[in-house]
């Protein structure tokens, strides 16, 4: 597309202003730049420019307190906000106060030329009215991270600000799903609201459609009085659905029609209720091979999927491991624990491990590191001895039991985990780790032979290839 416009670019880097004027000269736009918002102030106040590219922090104002200005006095003007301060408060203060799009910098200056053209295009996207200002503080922040993914999470938080849209929030576990969704309540419409999350791993299968729709006096036995649900305690506010993949398939129909029909009734009522909240939901399991099995709703998974926003896990993201970190430790000591700081070569040691429990198995380390270190300055070594401390697979001795094993391995889940369920629970999950490598040891043990291997187990011949399916363990047959 050849440009057609005049766009203000107002940075404090000499450096920038040339390289985006020189690519938005070449896409055929006349250009005008300054480093000051003073001066971006005046070109618009005269009417001047057809689109603004604003930085952040300057030398006389900040642009993110400038742009409410620009959306009043010139509504019709796209704003682009870029900035190096790259954190999860700036993206979302950009949305909320009428940027068109934000990007973070460094950025490819070919997705910048194409952002302006779209803006021109579609004409200013109506934003949000400005908000009240918050404090912009790393340690005061839910999330956390610069990284390049943590990126691409924020600017979709922003632009979710302004909607009601149902939101689907994938991850592994530890990645912070419950932090988002608060964060998209409390940066939305809906902040003066409630916000009511609830666990469907943690409740039993039979209470789920009690626990959400609530029922009445009667309604079963033990129902002894009237009990409002989620739907009715989040009235007006969210509903954060965590582990939605463990919903049973009775419930998973009754959350389809309120979805649907924007109502529901009480267990044992046959009286309506309009159901005025926003759905945020959040799986660390893939909700399509779900619905392959069999195992949920189809039309259920295109209802929660409006919008999909998918959290990196920590290995994704190594390079926030030092705000994260310093997040952490600082949190810490406000809680009363004594004042740390990690040495570099600790921080890379941090950033070469494979973090299986993600942020929250970081967090419980930097307590623990916290509460436990003797030194204010935490070297590598502790480091790497905390971390073979939870790591199940680390040396052991040749004599060590099974039970032995089972017991360090535990001792390292609660640690990094605490009292936190995983989705199938602490007992399912110790019986899926030693009944996979079991089965497949006895399978290497018989040369693949599946007759001698259910001999050896002790189990069915048809029993053991079902768990072999269900486990998806590779049977090798040794060649004759």
């Amino acid at each position: 597309m050849s440009g057609d416009g005049t766009i203000l670019v107002a940075d404090d880097d000499a450096s920038i202003r040339k390289v985006v004027g020189q690519a938005l000269a070449r896409a055929g736009y006349a250009v005008q730049t300054t480093g000051t918002a003073s001066t971006l102030w005046e070109w618009i106040e005269a009417g001047e420019g057809d689109l603004v590219i604003t930085d952040v922090v300057m030398p006389d104002e900040d642009g993110l307190e400038l742009l409410p200005r620009i959306r009043k006095a010139r509504p019709d003007v796209p704003v682009i906000v870029m900035s190096a301060r790259n954190t999860m408060m700036t993206a979302m203060r950009a949305t909320e106060r009428g940027a068109y799009e934000y990007l973070p910098k460094p950025f490819d200056i070919n997705n910048l030329v194409s952002v302006v053209n779209r803006a021109l295009e579609d004409g200013a996207r109506r934003a949000p009215e400005a908000l009240s200002a918050r404090q912009d503080d790393d340690e005061v922040m839910p999330i956390v991270g610069r990284s390049a993914s943590m990126q691409d999470v924020y600017r979709v938080m922003g632009r979710l600000t302004a909607t009601d849209l149902t939101v689907l929030i994938s991850g592994e576990s530890g990645t912070g799903k419950e932090l988002v969704a608060k964060a998209l309540h409390d940066f939305g419409r809906r902040k003066n609201r409630p916000f009511v999350a609830v666990n469907m791993a943690a409740i039993p299968r039979e209470l789920i459609e009690s626990e959400l729709f609530g029922h009445e006096k009667g309604a079963f036995t033990g129902a002894t009085t009237r009990h409002g649900g989620k739907f009715e305690q989040a009235e007006g506010g969210t509903l954060f659905l965590d582990e939605i993949g463990d919903m049973p398939m009775e419930a998973q129909t009754r959350l389809l029609r309120v979805l649907q029909e924007g109502e529901y009734s009480a267990v044992g009522s046959r009286q309506s209720r309009r159901a005025d909240v926003r759905i945020i939901a959040a799986t660390h399991r893939s909700l399509r091979r779900l619905v392959d099995q069999g195992l949920f709703r189809e039309d259920l998974f295109y209802r929660l999927n409006v919008v999909p926003l998918r959290l990196p896990p920590l290995r994704e993201r190594i390079d926030d491991i030092p705000d994260l970190v310093r997040h952490f430790m600082v949190r810490a000591e406000r809680e009363g624990l004594p004042a740390k700081r990690l040495t570099k070569d600790a921080l890379d040691r941090l950033g070469a491990h494979p973090w299986p429990g993600n942020v929250r198995e970081l967090e419980n380390l930097m307590r623990r590191l916290s509460a436990l270190t003797a030194d204010e300055t935490v070297a590598a070594s502790t480091v790497e001895q905390e971390l073979m401390g939870d790591n199940p697979h680390q040396q052991l001795d040749a004599d060590t039991s099974l039970a032995g094993l089972v017991e360090r391995h535990l001792e390292a889940y609660f640690a990094a985990h605490g009292a936190s369920l995983p989705p199938d629970g602490v007992y399912q999950r110790i019986l899926k780790e030693v009944e996979r490598p079991l089965i497949a040891q006895s399978l290497r043990a018989t040369r693949g032979n599946q007759i001698k291997a259910a001999g050896l187990l002790g189990l069915n011949r048809n029993t053991l290839r079902k768990k072999i399916r269900d486990l998806q363990i590779e049977v090798v047959r040794a060649a004759k």
